[in-house]
């Protein structure tokens, strides 16, 4: 299958890129840099140029897809809604693209999207459109398009994880380190899912052969681990104490990351498991942090 992937030199995508080449799948990748583009063709993949500010860059590579995956997203939270509304322009433009075709569309989301709010475990089949979380634009897109008769699939990402990069952590981390104290709110006890970057990218490919239309799958290997669980190996390992703050002090001491900070990000994958045969075995995060290099990040 010729899969036009966006997001191919990232974290993410080129786990899947990797993922896609190794099971016999012919890949193009969205670069839109010149570094990204070397990166791609040293991977093996084809490269298309273009950018998430013009769709119009992006479509022409659709034409000669079999199917498309979409992961590219700009990752700066201090323009995070903007950022959102320029997914859902651009999973909107590739959607109406494949319109009339049976080609497969993957994008991608939160977990959070499927919590309704009722302290339970956030689940695939559910669907909060009053989300705090500004990520439930994508989803707002895809649901159009599947409404339009596009061959969609939504693949739902908790913090995704490896020895380098931890999602929302690594953000948490910079922000402890830039304070110097790690900081809870409360006891804690607020709980984020995980995954390692290799399950997730594996589950990505399951989607793509085996997943069907209109469905949520969820990347989650481990349901929820506790923010002071995190919070005591970062504060062990970049030598920091460990402090509790009121929500009221929350917002000072964090910033915009405040919103994430308190949030309980649980969520399950039971049913994506069972339609998929997806079996997570990479490390679980607190593995992963503790197998961390801090020196690099402390002595920037």
């Amino acid at each position: 299958m010729r899969v036009f992937l966006t997001g191919a030199s990232g974290f993410i995508g080129s786990q899947i890129l990797t993922e896609l080449l190794t099971a016999g799948h012919k890949v193009t990748g969205l670069a839109r840099s010149d570094s990204s583009a070397q990166a791609l063709k040293k991977a093996g993949a084809d490269v298309h140029h273009g950018t998430l500010e013009r769709p119009d860059s992006i479509v022409s590579a659709v034409q000669h897809a079999d199917a498309v995956i979409h992961t590219a997203f700009d990752h700066d939270f201090h323009h995070f809604v903007e950022n959102c509304k320029k997914d859902q322009r651009v999973i909107h433009a590739i959607g109406q693209a494949l319109k009339g075709s049976d080609r497969p569309f993957i994008i991608t989301s939160g977990t959070g999207i499927g919590d309704e709010g009722d302290a339970a475990l956030a689940r695939e089949d559910q669907f909060n459109a009053a989300s705090m979380n500004p990520r439930v634009a994508s989803e707002i897109a895809g649901n159009a398009l599947i409404a339009d008769g596009v061959n969609l699939r939504v693949v739902r990402l908790p913090q995704v994880h490896d020895t380098s990069r931890q999602g929302l952590v690594s953000l948490y981390i910079q922000n402890a380190i830039e304070k110097g104290a790690v900081a809870c709110i409360g006891e804690g006890n607020n709980c984020w899912s995980a995954a390692h970057v290799s399950d997730v990218a594996r589950l990505y490919r399951l989607v793509l052969e085996q997943g069907e239309r209109a469905q949520r799958y969820h990347a989650v290997a481990e349901e929820g681990v506790p923010l002071r669980h995190i919070a005591h190996v970062i504060a062990r390992k970049c030598d920091l104490p460990l402090i509790s703050l009121s929500p009221a002090e929350a917002e000072a001491h964090f910033g915009w990351f405040a919103l994430f900070a308190g949030m309980n990000l649980r969520a399950t994958s039971a049913w994506t498991r069972q339609q998929l045969n997806w079996h997570p075995t990479g490390p679980n995060l607190l593995d992963d942090l503790e197998n961390m290099d801090y020196a690099s990040l402390l002595s920037s």
